[in-house]
């Protein structure tokens, strides 16, 4: 394994992350509530951030497949990812633009950002099978996870800052800290990408394909193939279908739990401190994992992290104060890491040798879809029963449904599924 290459790639999770954390899931959140939604119902505007995060995700998901197979054909992933993550930066750069009531641009801006955020995410993803072998996959996805709580903790602490003491930064006010906020958020992202499109390598990049190729028409029909062979992979079939579920619950609860926390009254301060609490305490438990996975085996140990999100979301539902929410914020810090670091490890180690951004499209597809599905639910259970404690409720169903399916994946098996499919192909050939 070349190790800059390893490095490389784990710090792009260090740039995206800033995203991840200060757009999706901390400060637009609650500049969402308080400042764009301006004069709506407090459960509307909760409502409303649920399902702009669900129409970001319907774009996503119908796009992850179709990229993924494009990539493989063209070789170019490096290329794609690319393509979205600038158009993440900019549409997060373009949100220092948003005022008061702006709550329409601020949704669209959060589905173009979350588009290319996600959309890039799929590529990224691809990388991991061919950067690290399988001996070492879980603990090259855990360094991924980890960049990811460092980098994305550090850029919360200076944005938390900023909008805490905006008079020590030179800014005006709160409203112009938290715009600035944003715009770091962009150029973090930017500068920490560069040694991942740097120094990370498509495999013979130096025998692309010809252009001038209809590459749709062909996209379509390799997507198709492959929609016609996963059932081939049954056990990966089963794993897909049990992440779909279970990612949809902790999906739910890092887009949902900040703008929730502000709607039954918990301060701002509190909220993005809880958050950062947690990007923190994820850093050494995203390791813990990696290690446990070779203990107990993987699936054991992601099974471990979802029983604890099902406690979490419980607990959620009695939360009165800002203690409460700290250490509700600990908790997901414990497993958030680990239960989507392991996930990544177990799908790659079960698709076939030489179709890895295809598979992971579907993988992408899989979580995209979820994502969809989550907040809806969380937004029309508060809508209708006018209580964001309902909402939140009804992610434990996610969680239980996922662990269930999740209990009948043999991964061993589907190691030997796609080993034996990747022979054959290659005898075939």
């Amino acid at each position: 394994m070349n190790k800059k290459e390893i490095r490389s790639w784990a710090l792009y999770d260090w740039a995206n992350s800033a995203f991840a954390t200060t757009v999706m899931a901390a400060v637009l959140p609650i500049f969402y509530h308080d400042v764009a939604a301006k004069g709506l119902d407090d459960t509307m505007a909760t409502s409303l951030w649920g399902y702009s995060q669900s129409a970001a995700m319907v774009f996503v998901a119908v796009l992850s497949p179709i990229l993924g197979t494009m990539a493989d054909y063209t070789r170019s992933k490096k290329q794609y990812l690319m393509f979205f993550a600038y158009m993440g930066m900019i549409a997060t750069m373009l949100l220092v633009f948003v005022g008061e009531g702006d709550y329409a641009l601020a949704s669209l801006l959060l589905i173009v950002g979350t588009i290319g955020f996600s959309g890039g995410n799929v590529f990224y993803d691809a990388f991991l099978p061919e950067i690290s072998d399988g001996k070492h996959m879980d603990k090259v996805s855990a360094l991924g996870f980890a960049y990811g709580y460092i980098g994305g903790g550090l850029i919360l602490l200076l944005d938390l800052l900023m909008i805490m003491k905006p008079e020590v930064f030179g800014l005006r006010d709160t409203l112009m800290a938290t715009h600035a906020a944003f715009a770091t958020v962009a150029l973090w992202w930017l500068f920490f990408s560069i040694p991942m499109f740097r120094n990370v390598k498509d495999p013979n990049d130096g025998s692309r394909t010809q252009t001038g190729k209809n590459y749709v028409r062909i996209t379509a029909r390799r997507l198709s193939a492959t929609l016609q062979e996963l059932p081939k992979y049954r056990e990966l079939l089963k794993f897909l279908l049990a992440f779909w579920i279970y990612n949809d619950g902790i999906s739910t609860i890092i887009k949902m739990a900040t703008i929730y926390g502000r709607d039954i009254g918990i301060g701002q301060t509190d909220l993005i401190a809880a958050l950062l609490i947690t990007q923190f305490v994820g850093i050494p438990f995203a390791f813990l994992f990696g290690w446990l996975a070779g203990k107990i085996e993987a699936k054991r140990a992601l099974l471990l992290a979802l029983i604890v999100y099902v406690l979490i979301v419980i607990l959620g539902f009695f939360m009165k104060t800002a203690f409460e929410f700290y250490l509700l914020a600990i908790m997901v810090g414990f497993v958030q890491g680990g239960a989507q670091s392991l996930s990544r490890s177990i799908f790659g180690r079960m698709i076939p040798k030489g179709r890895n951004a295809e598979f992971f499209g579907f993988y992408g597809i899989s979580s995209k879809f979820a994502a969809i599905f989550g907040p809806f639910l969380f937004a029309l259970t508060s809508q209708l029963t006018g209580s964001s404690r309902w909402g939140i409720l009804s992610v434990a169903l996610f969680f239980v449904i996922g662990i269930l399916l999740l209990l009948k994946v043999n991964v061993a098996k589907g190691q030997r599924e796609a080993a034996f499919k990747s022979s054959d192909q290659n005898t075939c050939t």
